[in-house]
């Protein structure tokens, strides 16, 4: 019987859809030598951790690495297709869930949720009440999108017909501008934007890209929203605007080292909203992953490409190791 790895359980839609399909294995530990020795007789491989590039050297009956999700940055594309088995993902499907975080984080910061919850548990209902007077409203701001993709798109939409609030963006991507979005250079978005929003993948171009040079140009109360990648934003950078006040305050989903160290200096600030890399969990989307993985699951199973196939220069090295019936 075909065995599909999964390095996390799947939503129980997902898992039923499986059940005919292969015998469904939940990875028993995240390190490199457990995912590589369970993934050795595996023909589907379904991805929420990183998977390293040995683990490709060892499965020779490995078909295709699904990620559950749209990023890419946890299968090593290029031993995978080296080895000649399918990358595929599972793009937009929690586009939805991570533009909604987007929002209640600039509202939490704005109307400064973390300090009022503090101050009132601590020194009652007027002390609490006081920090409404330095609180702020959405509406009006300029919110600039780091990469208009489908997450992009989905924070500038209910942004400016949520909120009422002007959208830009800087993309690679030259397709016209969504209704209400203008584009902008990555420097003219960072010192316009009242709220910076990061929804842009990891790769070498974007490694860095809000350096301690475009976090100087910020406006001097212009908050930071990281739901892209850790390794996106300059941390010692961050941390040192910060502590100086230089910027309004920050809400980070993602982080250059996970789990984050609970001695972090970013738990130090009251202005910094902290999350799990949970943005985009939700009972919802993770239902559209599961199902989507799954979906691409059964298609290469039953000796199909997949929908999203993410490196096609594999195809022909991929039959040769499993022909076309």
């Amino acid at each position: 019987m075909r065995k599909i790895l999964s390095t996390h359980p799947l939503h129980p839609r997902a898992t039923s859809m499986l059940a005919g399909a292969g015998r469904l294995v939940v990875a028993s530990a995240l390190d490199a030598k457990t995912l590589a020795a369970e993934a050795k007789d595996a023909d589907i491989v379904i991805v929420r951790a990183p998977l390293p590039p040995e683990l490709f050297a060892g499965a020779s009956l490995l078909r295709a690495a699904i990620r559950h999700g749209a990023g890419l940055d946890m299968i090593p594309v290029e031993a995978a297709t080296a080895a000649g088995v399918l990358v595929a993902n599972v793009p937009a499907v929690n586009a939805r869930s991570v533009a909604e975080h987007v929002m209640f984080t600039a509202l939490a910061l704005l109307r400064r949720f973390r300090m009022m919850d503090r101050v009132l548990r601590a020194r009652g209902w007027l002390a609490g009440r006081e920090h409404a007077n330095s609180t702020s409203e959405l509406a009006g701001k300029t919110i600039g999108i780091v990469g208009l993709g489908a997450v992009g798109q989905a924070v500038g939409h209910i942004a400016a017909h949520g909120f009422d609030l002007n959208v830009v963006a800087t993309t690679r991507s030259l397709r016209p501008a969504p209704e209400r979005v203008g584009f902008l250079s990555i420097d003219a978005l960072v010192e316009q934007s009242d709220i910076i929003v990061l929804c842009c993948p990891l790769t070498e171009e974007t490694r860095g890209l809000i350096s301690r040079e475009r976090i100087a140009r910020m406006k001097p109360n212009a908050l930071l929203i990281n739901v892209s990648r850790g390794p996106v934003v300059d941390d010692e950078a961050l941390i040192e605007a910060l502590r100086s006040g230089r910027i309004g305050g920050a809400a980070l989903d993602v982080f250059a080292t996970q789990p984050l160290p609970p001695s972090h200096p970013y738990f130090s600030f009251d202005n910094v909203i902290i999350t799990p890399h949970m943005a985009g969990i939700t009972e919802e989307s993770m239902m559209r992953m599961g199902v989507g993985a799954a979906n691409e699951a059964l298609l290469v199973l039953a000796d199909k490409l997949p929908v999203n196939l993410r490196n096609p220069e594999v195809i022909e090295r991929y039959r040769r190791r499993f022909p076309a019936p």
